[in-house]
């Protein structure tokens, strides 16, 4: 069966498109994980990765690799395993694909197009649907091993795989075991991200100078930090102190004195949390490129399945999967701003004490990007269980052949994430808060204040002053704490399918059913320990609170296929579901083809899909973020605020609603034997999305547009209007997304000489893919850097009848912009707004990368064997730099390109055997 359909049929019959990759193909490129492979599909945009989440701190999403069709989000996109849900990874519902036991997969199949009444909520832009070969027969083993042109991120891969029948055939029985391990890279250590390369506020605009009111420019750093402290203002008994004599300079390194060598900093042109030009070297140092460009990953899966039949109209079957994933990552290396340090910390260099007590000074305000404390990151476990036990078969009634199968599952995913080097602000306040006891000792001045209800006990004093003070006796007492959070997620689902191709002659043929019902629950729960942390919001990252509820969904379904006349058939099927929270909903498909000759089949669709709240949305508590935003100083230009991002579920929320339409024509000409090819358009419309407004989106509503049920949103520190502490965001169902573009597909194989031609296609064309949520204008993301108007993939092979096998693929991108709404100039722009902002250069250029692979098949006795090497971006090509920015505190330690789009890594070998008996 290809998905798409509940009912058996061929991927070009039906009237939604299926792509269908085959296990050779993906044997053939050797993917260190299968979601690498399945991201290389022009129509699979914006995937997250294990590394690009590598900064989900206080989500749970750090490694999981989560597929994104039509760049609508992973959470519309469906993954089946044969046909069934899994568990999710993570309380946001993602799926981890690569909990799937990739050593089994047989295909892969895409379904590009709404699903979801086949198959229930979330198929709004499709389904992928993992096929495992449940009749594999013999013993299969895998070894591989890839590692960049570098040298770096080494990792392994191995597998067995054993099955065997018994009873005569009536039985079946599988195992198979894969480990995979990487060592990471914790910095983007490539010499194309040392260029500075960044998108920032124009700090010479006005709106009447004719310049461009965003700039991007090479040469940009941070302008409020440097790695061992920035002085950025100070105060006096009175308060702040402006024009502070001391403002600009920053601490070095530390001398044989103890004490941190005191520089002034050389100021370029600052725009909030930048600067251009100066010594933006020296701010940059320690944070620019400090996130990881690929995370230490450890991952075990194994998996079973025995089945029996009982008699033929019935088989029984059991299976179950355990899957445990360990990685660690680092997010950045922190920036701390509105660090406080007393004229009388025992750390402060003489010359800069002597020089506040002649001015009279209290305290000096800093920041740093505190070099010696290692970045902040998250050490992460998750262990996915899966279990099925099921009966199916074929009966005839009454002269009809019906398929059926019924099955119930239980998964269960646990979690344990664990911030790493992430401190407690309270603590981190005290063990700065270094004076001298009177004795000589540096000690903690809470624990020698006449308040003796704020003491620390065993407080060890930390140097943020300079570079090399921080010892490793603070860093323990520092560490000793630190965020954890357990998350546990289950499913549990029952449910029932019939079908027949036949149940009854219709004017134009036999008319096909397929019906059933499912049951399902999802539930999360946790555990944080009150004993070792407060959840309140006073952690660096990773404010934990425990999200926990729970839902059911009872839902049924009947699917039809009708032949009209002689060569066109209707395909329809509806569905109603009930969710125990979110009430009931109707999803319907209506569907045409028409075959009016051989080579030439048309097919067309319409339907109306689904996806419900997911747990998080529904049930989270509140759970904080840390993150900065760019709002106005108060004289025409801007400052980066550092904030706590706190966000809450919405038990309101009720089920997105997408209206899809798709037409497509599919060639297979009988004059040209092994060739086919199809185009395909689809439009996709999202309404009630169920979204949120960015922190920085929810400042520039209030601050620039004046919008106050935005402003409310900002909270602001007890007796100040202007440093924020919190912004508040929730869920709600306020925005909508409409996509529409072609895909394209063509293949052709024949034989060639001493082998066999096989040439591939594929490409997807986005027209458009706006996102409205009626507080801003529409913003339209097709051909911008997060989403190419066209991507591609072409793939060559031949294969000898030698047993060796070449293959050369092509895939790539269109030229971008950086938005869609942006103008660029460099003098005499137009007026700019919040929507239409001038720039210096909106353009990024596209890419094409070249990957290729070998392989040869040959015989050790009575067993197969095949050894490949596999080669990745041959040609080494780098990032284009894309301009990010031009706000939050962690833009500069990311790459300076768009990840999901670019390759990072560089060239990537791979090399293996397997061997099969």
């Amino acid at each position: 069966m290809v998905t798409g359909s509940r009912i058996v049929r061929d991927g070009n019959d039906a009237p939604t498109p299926v792509s269908v990759i085959s296990a050779q193909e993906i044997a053939n490129e050797a993917p260190a994980n299968i979601a690498d492979f399945v991201n290389t599909l022009p129509s699979v945009s914006g995937s997250q990765t294990a590394v690009s989440n590598s900064g989900s701190l206080s989500n749970g999403a750090s490694g999981v690799s989560a597929l994104n069709l039509r760049s609508l989000g992973q959470n519309r996109t469906l993954i089946l395993i044969d046909g069934k849900r899994s568990v999710s990874s993570t309380s946001t519902g993602l799926v981890d694909v690569n909990t799937i036991p990739q050593a089994l997969i047989e295909r892969v199949e895409v379904v590009t197009g709404g699903a979801s009444s086949a198959y229930g909520s979330d198929a709004v832009a499709g389904v992928v649907n993992f096929v495992l070969d449940k009749d594999f027969t013999g013993i299969k083993a895998d070894y591989e091993y890839g590692i960049t042109t570098y040298g770096d991120i080494p990792n392994h891969k191995m597998s067995l795989t054993a099955g065997t029948s018994f009873a005569g055939g009536r039985g079946h029985v599988i195992l198979s075991g894969e480990y995979f391990t990487q060592e990471g890279v914790h910095s983007i250590d490539r010499a194309w991200n040392n260029n500075g390369v960044f998108q920032i506020n124009n700090p010479n605009y006005t709106a009447t100078n004719g310049q461009p009111e965003r700039l991007i420019l090479s040469g940009v750093g941070s302008s409020n930090f440097t790695p061992g402290g920035l002085i950025t203002g100070c105060r006096n008994a009175a308060g702040a102190v402006s024009g502070c004599s001391l403002t600009n300079t920053y601490f070095g390194n530390i001398g044989a004195n103890g004490q941190a060598s005191v520089n002034q900093l050389a100021r370029g042109l600052v725009s909030g949390q930048w600067m251009v030009g100066g010594d933006y070297q020296v701010t940059s140092a320690n944070h620019a490129g400090s996130n990881s460009l690929a995370n230490d990953e450890d991952r075990i899966s194994v998996f079973g399945r025995a089945s029996f039949e009982v008699a033929d109209w019935l088989t029984v079957f059991g299976q179950a999967s355990y899957n445990k994933f360990k990685g660690y990552s680092i997010y950045q290396q922190t920036p701390s701003v509105g660090v406080s340090i007393a004229v009388d910390n025992a750390f402060l260099p003489t010359q800069v004490r002597d020089q506040m007590i002649a001015q009279g000074l209290t305290s000096i305000t800093m920041g740093t990007s505190n070099a010696g404390i290692t970045g902040s990151g998250a050490d992460t476990g998750r262990e996915v269980q899966r279990y099925v036990v099921g009966g199916e078969g074929r009966f005839s009634l009454f002269g009809r052949d019906i398929d059926w199968d019924v099955y119930y599952q239980h998964g269960k995913t646990k979690t344990r994430e664990t911030l790493t080097d992430t401190w407690f602000n309270p603590r981190m306040a005290a063990m700065q808060d270094a004076v001298f006891d009177g004795e000589g000792n540096i000690v903690c001045r809470v624990n020698i204040d006449a308040n003796l209800t704020n003491d620390l006990p065993g407080c060890v004093p930390i140097n943020r002053i300079g570079v090399g003070g921080v010892t490793q006796e603070a860093k323990d007492f520092l560490f000793a704490i630190y965020p954890e959070r357990e998350q546990y997620i289950g499913q549990d689902v029952a449910g029932f399918n019939f079908s027949t191709p036949r149940l009854f002659e219709g004017w134009a043929g036999p008319i096909a059913l397929a019906f059933g019902a499912e049951y399902r629950e999802e539930s999360v729960d946790g555990y944080t320990d009150e004993n070792q942390y407060s959840t309140t919001a006073t952690w660096l990252y990773g404010n934990f609170r425990v999200t926990k509820g729970s839902y059911n969904v009872k839902e049924a379904y009947a699917e039809t296929i009708v032949p009209l006349y002689d060569g066109v058939e209707f395909n329809g099927a509806f569905r109603v579901t009930d969710y125990s929270i979110s009430g009931t909903v109707s999803t319907w498909k209506a569907g045409l083809t028409w075959q009016p000759i051989d080579d030439i089949r048309f097919r067309g669709t319409v339907s109306r899909d689904i996806r419900a709240p997911n747990l998080s949305e529904l049930f989270d508590p509140g759970t904080a973020r840390t993150n900065s935003v760019n709002v106005p100083d108060g004289s025409g230009g801007l400052r980066a605020e550092e904030f706590i991002q706190n966000f809450t579920g919405n038990l309101n929320l009720k089920p997105e609603v997408a209206k899809t339409y798709g037409a497509g024509i599919v060639f297979t000409p009988t004059f040209l034997d092994g060739f086919a090819a199809a185009i395909d358009y689809f439009d996709i419309k999202v309404t009630d999305s169920i979204d949120s407004v960015s922190s920085q989106n929810t400042a520039n509503l209030c601050f620039e547009q004046n919008v106050q049920a935005f402003c409310d949103n900002i909270i602001y520190a007890a007796g100040s209007t202007t440093d924020i502490t919190f912004i508040n965001q929730t869920y709600m169902n306020f925005a909508s997304q409409h996509v529409k573009g072609y895909d394209f597909e063509a293949s052709y194989r024949m034989a060639l000489g001493a082998g066999k031609l096989s040439l591939r296609g594929l490409a997807t064309y986005y027209l458009q893919n706006i996102t409205d949520t009626g507080f801003e204008a529409p913003n339209d993301s097709a051909g911008t850097r997060s989403l190419p108007k066209l991507t591609y993939r072409a793939q060559i092979g031949y294969a000898f009848d030698s047993g060796f096998e070449l293959n050369m693929i092509g895939r790539g991108f269109s030229d971008m912009v950086i938005d869609n709404d942006f103008i660029e100039c460099t003098t005499a722009c137009p007026a700019t707004d919040p929507i239409n902002r001038t720039i210096n250069e909106n353009d990024v250029k596209g890419s094409l990368y070249f990957d290729f692979n070998a392989n040869y098949s040959f015989e050790v006795g009575p067993s197969k064997a095949r050894a490949f090497i596999a080669i990745r971006n041959l040609f080494d090509r780098d990032p284009v730099l894309t301009g990010n920015g031009p706000d939050g505190n962690n833009t500069p330690a990311y790459p300076q390109t768009a990840r999901s789009q670019f390759d990072t890594f560089g060239r990537v070998f791979r090399l293996g055997v397997s061997l099969q008996y």
